[in-house]
Formats: C-alpha cells, structure tokens, sequence
C-alpha cells in the first residue's frame, strides 16, 4: 500500500490532487490536510511514503515546515508543489532537503512523472529547473573539504544510511539497525548514489573512507 500526504490549504485543489494520486496505482492511500499541524499529526499517526507540500501554506509556512519534516521525519521524501518556482526559492528548498520540485503551472503528467521518480529513489527536477540544482564541477571542486553530508546536500537519514554503507551493512541489515524497511532504504541507497555521482555502493563507501582518512 502506498501512502500518500498531500499539505494544501485551498480546499478545490488539494481534492484535485488527491483525485490525480489515485492514477498511481489502486493500492494507494491519500492524505489530505490544510496546514502544518494536521500534516504532523498525520505523519505521526501513519507511515507515509511521500508528502507533496505546498510552499504558501497558512501560520507555518512551507519554507519554514519543510526542514522541520527533515528533522522529525527524515525518511519521508517530500516533493513541493508551488507557483513560487523562480531561481532563489527552488534552490533554497532543495537545499533544505527537497525530494523533487514541481510547478503549479505543470501538469498532471508531469507530477505524476515526479513522483514515480522521486518513489524510485531519484531527486525530481523539470528540465528547465534542473541547472539549479545540479552539482557542477566547479562546485564539487569548491565543496572538497566540506563534510559529505553538506558537499552533497545529503539529509541525516541519507548521512545513517551512507555511514551504514561504508561499513559493509547490506540494505536489509541497515533496515533492522535503523528500523525502516528494506524499500526505505533502497530509495536512500539509490537517492545517495545519485546526488554523490557514483554508479554503485562501493564507490560511495570508498568515497567516505578517503573523506575519515584525509580528515
């Protein structure tokens, strides 16, 4: 089963949200809420997949809600939903931990697209936003001595899972050292290799050996 958050306070667009989730398969479960608190007490009653927020959001706004998931929740990936997609605010939330990003200008298509994307392990940006977040050379060179955690931009259950990793854990034994299931930590695995450019667990091991070494 498939659990899904959907944080919008209009009314009209969170039910069309909630309608368009259903195209993601029948074994899916929606949440619908309004605001921050409701989203809390929902990510604490159930164990959901993935929440989709919305940046403008009433009293606790969607830039400030965003890290504090992070924190409290940091296996739930959340991909945001806003009209607000201009350089700055995309950027400042996939800094704060963002699983994707995007438009309210998009279609249903592409938030489907996103989220298949974002629940296989991948970080979801549209092509013309996608140069916003990218790690080019030049950065990765400027970032070198910078713990991998922030040269990546990694969230502290991805920083557990990698640390697991490099000590030679399989996915199921970081599962039951860390209490998520094996799909959880597959979509970690996955998303860690993406973001440290690396094509398989060893060389992201090897990346945090040389960083322990060299520090």
């Amino acid at each position: 089963m498939l659990r899904l958050l959907v944080v919008e306070d209009h009314a009209l667009v969170r039910e069309g949200l909630l309608a368009t989730l259903k195209n993601l398969g029948a074994e899916t479960q929606t949440f619908g809420v309004k605001d921050a608190s409701e989203a809390v007490g929902v990510l604490e009653a159930e164990d959901i997949d993935m929440m989709i927020l919305d940046l403008m959001l009433p009293g606790t706004k969607g830039q400030t809600f965003l890290p504090l998931v992070r924190r409290r929740f940091p296996t739930v990936p959340v991909v945001i939903l806003s009209a607000l997609d201009d350089a700055d605010t995309v950027s400042r939330v996939m800094k704060d931990g963002a699983s994707g990003f995007v438009s309210k200008s998009g279609s249903s298509t592409e938030l489907l697209d996103a989220l298949r994307a974002v629940l296989a392990g991948e970080i979801y940006l549209p092509p013309k936003l996608r140069k916003l977040t990218k790690h080019s050379e030049s950065a990765q060179g400027e970032g070198k001595g910078k713990p991998l955690a922030q040269r990546f931009g990694l969230t502290a259950a991805q920083v557990r899972v990698l640390e697991l990793v490099a000590e030679g854990c399989s996915n199921r034994r970081i599962s039951e050292l860390l209490g998520l299931t094996e799909g959880t930590v597959k979509i970690h695995v996955s998303a860690i290799m993406k973001v440290m450019g690396v094509s398989n667990r060893s060389e992201a091991a090897l990346m945090v050996t040389r960083k322990r070494r060299y520090n």
